[in-house]
């Protein structure tokens, strides 16, 4: 439990640090536009729900192997996932690298410090 709470803790520091950077907002605003597209999509011409649509739309785009047990079943529906997925892989994996590379560039700072501080002695 400890350690789900330090790897939150700094998965929060690094999501403060990500909204600093111009390219992480652009590329969270793409996604979040992207998911928003698809859940009104998905609800309006597939007919399901609103929690159903987000649903699908998130772990769609998150390569989790996660069976939804939801599939478009209008051609319309079937035409746009497929250009929805190439899009949408695409932005959600930059997004997560961006928010990685964050994340290792906060936890390598205190070492780097302490190196600076070791080597001015």
């Amino acid at each position: 439990m400890i350690s789900f709470i330090l790897t939150t803790k700094r998965l929060l520091k690094a999501l403060i640090r990500a909204f600093k950077q111009p390219l992480f907002i652009s590329l969270f605003t793409t996604l979040f536009f992207i998911l928003l597209s698809g859940t009104m999509f998905y609800t309006k011409v597939e007919g399901w729900s609103i929690l159903d649509a987000i649903y699908f739309c998130v772990v769609s785009l998150i390569p989790s192997g996660v069976d939804t047990s939801l599939t478009p079943t209008t051609n319309l529906g079937k035409v746009f996932t497929m250009f929805y997925l190439a899009v949408g892989v695409g932005v959600m994996f930059l997004t997560l690298l961006t928010l990685g590379k964050t994340m290792i560039k906060s936890t390598d700072e205190p070492t780097t410090d302490l190196k600076k501080r070791r080597s001015s002695k």
